[in-house]
């Protein structure tokens, strides 16, 4: 699979990974700050961007693709940074392929199952009435109908594109994201990373709570956290310039 990657800096190998819905674009403001310092691998996951659709979905496969990615870019080891889902797949990684791993930043996800809190989005994303859609605007009153907050809207609305004969469609591979979001939702598994690594969580946001600490520990028993203050599931967002000294401060210490 030849996944879509942007590559930009200097310097030892960053591999960033966005979250479900996500592309390697929601990451243009960290790009550009690391890329002084790494040189960074922004990647577009399989059925999200421009990388390829497949049929199916799991962590396991996603892990193989980065390796794979890896692999075609002569890496043989990285820093590897994921949030949300992609963190899941730099979970997954590690735990796979430990000895290609320098570093390693799971960013707002623990290595837990998570019920499904999706489920407006989907419905949201699947009343857009593509072909009889007029303008973005158009398509932010009907997905307004299912998802309430206007960021989350905008965050998906990226992902609306014109193709090259002029109709509305997304980029992303929106059956398949839904028809595996079981897989999505599951724990990545494996035997323990047993190097050290760093977990940051916004203080706001619910994905990494002390319920989950029993888990993180089994699989990450060297973990070490962050937390940042006033930010909630997209801190690299919400709070750039901490996180990116934050980020900056584990990857050259």
């Amino acid at each position: 699979m030849q996944l879509n990657v942007q590559i930009s800096g200097s310097g030892a190998p960053l591999i960033i990974m966005h979250g479900l819905f996500g592309t390697q674009s929601n990451w243009s403001g960290q790009i550009k700050a690391l890329a002084d310092h790494f040189t960074v691998y922004a990647i577009d996951l399989p059925n999200h961007g421009r990388s390829p659709h497949t049929n199916r979905t799991s962590y396991p496969l996603m892990a193989d693709n980065i390796i794979e990615l890896m692999d075609q870019h002569n890496l043989d080891s990285a820093h590897i940074l994921g949030h949300s889902m992609g963190g899941k797949v730099a979970m997954q990684l590690a735990m796979n392929n430990p000895q290609r791993v320098r570093k390693l930043i799971i960013v707002d996800i623990a290595p837990v199952q998570y019920p499904n809190h999706h489920g407006d989005v989907f419905t949201g994303l699947n009343a857009v009435d593509l072909n009889n859609l007029k303008s973005r605007g158009d398509a932010d009153k009907q997905l307004s109908q299912h998802v309430e907050e206007l960021s989350v809207r905008q965050f998906l609305l990226t992902n609306l594109y014109r193709t090259e004969a002029k109709d509305f469609a997304w980029r992303m591979n929106l059956p398949v994201l839904e028809a595996c979001y079981d897989e999505i939702s599951k724990a990545p598994t494996g035997p323990a990373f047993e190097n050290p690594m760093l977990f940051i969580k916004g203080e706001n946001s619910d994905y990494i709570t002390t319920d989950y600490r029993d888990q993180i520990l089994k699989l990450f028993p060297k973990a070490d956290y962050r937390l940042i203050r006033e930010a909630g599931h997209w801190p690299h967002a919400e709070k750039a310039t901490v996180f990116t000294k934050l980020v900056l401060n584990y990857l050259n210490k």
